[in-house]
């Protein structure tokens, strides 16, 4: 599991700022990482009790405050029937009602009023390497108040929407936007949900979709077109998360490639890495 540890060396543990830490979709895709002592994460999560029980499983290389992320302005948090829909942002009724399942969880069943912070301005974060951030339409917001931290950053995982829930929601033409101006490019999905056009129903299921496109969890990178803009540590990380986290040698080894031409590695540490992906296929 620590063969590529062991043939990088970075000097420290990639940092991950989980924005939304909200654990509502499963398994985060830094799992890997966290579990092997691989990484250290900061995570923000304003709701209570997605919180208290982030606290409760948390491990040692966890760290979770309840900051909200945005533009650093007093917003109003809209909570929703499902925790996963409340959103500094105001339901869209016309939007819900095309979707018969998630009209009624979008339902604001409370309204408080919180202060959000930029990404800028957060102390508690140190290093930036990789940044899952799902926070129901404000992931803009938070992009532009975080470009001094986000130039050191090689890798985002980000919800895009491609039909917007909430009023002013940022389609994912424009989180495209932002992320190409601040040096990303698009690497993979790393999920896409699609939903029922209302009122359609197939095989009595209300949530089996047809072909229309609601969300996506989209994976940017830094241009690995033009290294040059990359530091030594900055290949390493995005390496370690290619491989542990999306499964992306191609990528992983590119980097080590470049390290190698750069003679920050030894001769040699592409085909190591190479043989590394051989004896983890068979399980040694």
């Amino acid at each position: 599991m620590n063969a590529l540890l062991e043939l990088l060396k970075p000097e420290r543990l990639t940092a991950i700022v989980d924005i939304g830490a909200n654990p509502i979709d499963g398994d985060p895709p830094y799992k890997k990482m966290l579990e092997a002592g691989l990484c250290h994460v900061t995570g923000f999560e304003p709701q209570r009790q997605a919180l208290d029980e982030l606290l409760r499983n948390k491990g040692s290389h966890e760290h979770y405050l309840p900051y909200a992320v945005g533009d650093g302005k007093p917003h109003t948090l809209n909570i929703c029937k499902a925790s996963g829909m409340t959103s500094l942002l105001e339901p869209d009724k016309n939007i819900l009602e095309l979707f018969q399942v998630l009209k009624p969880l979008g339902a604001v069943v409370q309204q408080e009023t919180l202060q959000t912070r930029r990404l800028d301005d957060i102390a508690e974060i140190d290093y930036l390497d990789f940044l899952k951030i799902d926070i129901q339409g404000g992931e803009l917001e938070v992009f532009k108040s975080g470009t001094e931290k986000l130039s050191k950053t090689v890798a985002i995982q980000t919800e895009v929407s491609f039909m917007t829930l909430y009023k002013e929601q940022p389609t994912v033409g424009d989180i495209d936007i932002e992320m190409r101006r601040q040096g990303f490019v698009p690497h993979c999905f790393a999920a896409i949900k699609k939903w029922p056009i209302a009122p359609c129903i197939v095989n009595n299921n209300p949530r089996l979709a047809i072909n229309q496109l609601l969300e996506a969890d989209i994976v940017y990178v830094r241009n690995f077109a033009l290294p040059e803009l990359m530091s030594d540590e900055q290949l390493k990380h995005l390496a370690m998360i290619a491989h542990y986290c999306y499964g992306s040698i191609d990528l992983a080894l590119r980097c080590v490639m470049l390290l190698e031409q750069r003679g920050t590695l030894d001769a040699g540490a592409q085909q190591r890495y190479l043989a590394s992906l051989s004896a983890e296929r068979q399980g040694k």
